[in-house]
């Protein structure tokens, strides 16, 4: 452990967090939305979209199943740094899946691997995070983490698309899209270099007890525990259902700006879409997370909860708005999608919060706060993949109704389920702590 003070003393955080959380970043919004942005732009159906993309995310769900068998590693930097390489190379592979005969299947075959690599160097770089910095260090750069996580947001549906958009128009969408992996490849390259150079190592504890077959029973213990917890099956009900509307519109609702006028769509071109959902959407998301956390933080999650499920789900008539309307004036536009944007990051706070203060409390708090997250990764998988179908069934009119509807169970929900851990997950915490501190 002596080498890991030694380092953090050598460097600063501010020479290693940002650089760690932008490649967090690049990869998930390279899958999240820049793959699908590709899809459409080589001619795909939004179903076909809605229902590869949404599989190719549930690395996420899955993540935390082996995520205790990276404690194998003699530290957490190499499984960083190795992923970051790895994923770097997957995306590279993108590009070159664009030009082969049967391009979607290899497309969808490496964004698949991306994701993988991506999820996996999650679990590292978070426990990188938290091993090699004090809580009060944990606190003071939290709000870097964020800022650069959703720098790849900025990065990959702004700057990126411009520049997508740019070359479909000058060089063709093959390779206007082969230059945009290209990029992605080489930035998370750059990233892992210099993060073999600026993380700190941050062992893992050495001991007999921790191989592969006693790691697998403890996560045997970990699960049962989990799904013994009080009222866990409304819980999982209640994360699954927080996103039903949410996961529809940012998977329909990129796809919608683009679709030709005659179909029902605004008819955006790749650069317009950068340029409004990259830059003024990404900007009012991270100050409507900023400000959700500073409103729950002085209501409380009790009194705050269905607020915040109205912020996630109301702004989304802006897209019903546009869809009426169906404007052209680009200003107008923007400023409809940073309304959406906002409250898409107010209200996301209450499900964060709910997943650390009512269901992730107990004798394994950390692991059940990664199974909680996996829960909530499905239920954004589960309503994006039915998105495309329920989107061509009902037309995008109706659909963004259909959006709005599905937000009234959780609402309800909300109203009647506790919001709170039970006298039994305090009672276990409160055991915990004393345990770790000795």
């Amino acid at each position: 452990m002596e080498l890991t003070k030694t380092t953090k003393k050598e460097r600063s955080p501010l020479a290693w967090v940002p650089s760690l959380y932008l490649a967090q970043g690049l990869p998930f919004f390279a899958v999240a939305m820049v793959a699908g942005q590709m899809f459409k732009s080589m001619g795909v159906a939004n179903d076909d979209i809605a229902h590869w993309t949404a599989a190719i995310m549930s690395a996420w769900i899955f993540k935390p199943l082996w995520s205790p068998f990276l404690e194998l590693a003699s530290s957490k930097k190499i499984i960083v740094v190795s992923f970051q390489l790895i994923g770097g190379a997957c995306l590279g592979l993108v590009a070159l899946a664009l030009h082969m005969p049967f391009w979607f299947a290899a497309c969808v075959v490496m964004l698949t691997l991306v994701a993988i690599s991506s999820a996996t160097h999650d679990v590292a770089c978070d426990g990188l995070y938290i091993s090699s910095l004090t809580p009060k260090e944990q606190a003071a750069y939290a709000g870097w983490t964020g800022t650069f996580f959703n720098a790849g947001r900025f990065i990959s549906s702004g700057g990126l698309l411009l520049l997508a958009g740019y070359f479909e128009k000058t060089m063709g969408v093959v390779s206007a899209w082969t230059i945009v992996f290209c990029i992605l490849a080489a930035a998370m390259a750059a990233l892992g270099l210099y993060n073999s150079w600026a993380l700190p190592l941050a062992k893992n504890p050495v001991s007999a007890d921790i191989t592969a077959s006693a790691i697998a029973r403890t996560l045997k213990e970990v699960i049962i525990d989990f799904f013994k917890k009080p009222g866990i099956w409304v819980s999982v009900l209640f994360i699954i259902l927080f996103r039903a509307g949410e996961a529809q519109v940012q998977t329909i609702g990129p796809l919608f700006l683009r679709e030709a006028r005659n179909l029902g769509g605004l008819g955006l071109t790749t650069i317009e879409v950068g340029a409004v959902y990259g830059t003024a959407g990404t900007v009012a998301f991270v100050v409507g997370s900023i400000a959700g956390g500073y409103f729950t933080s002085w209501l409380g999650l009790k009194r705050a909860i269905l607020v915040l499920i109205l912020a996630v789900n109301l702004p989304n008539l802006v897209f019903y708005f546009l869809s009426t309307t169906l404007p052209t004036d680009l200003t107008l536009i923007g400023a409809a999608l940073a309304v959406e944007m906002f409250g898409y990051g107010f209200g996301f706070v209450g499900l964060i919060l709910y997943m650390m203060q009512v269901v992730a409390p107990g004798k394994y708090q950390t692991a059940h706060y990664a199974f909680a997250t996996g829960i909530m990764q499905l239920g954004f998988s589960l309503f994006k993949w039915i998105s495309g179908d329920i989107q061509i069934a009902l037309g995008y009119h109706n659909f963004f109704l259909w959006v709005l509807a599905a937000a009234v169970p959780v609402a309800i929900l909300s109203q009647i389920i506790p919001m709170s851990a039970s006298e039994r997950q305090q009672a276990e915490l409160a055991a915990a702590k004393p345990a770790a501190a000795n």
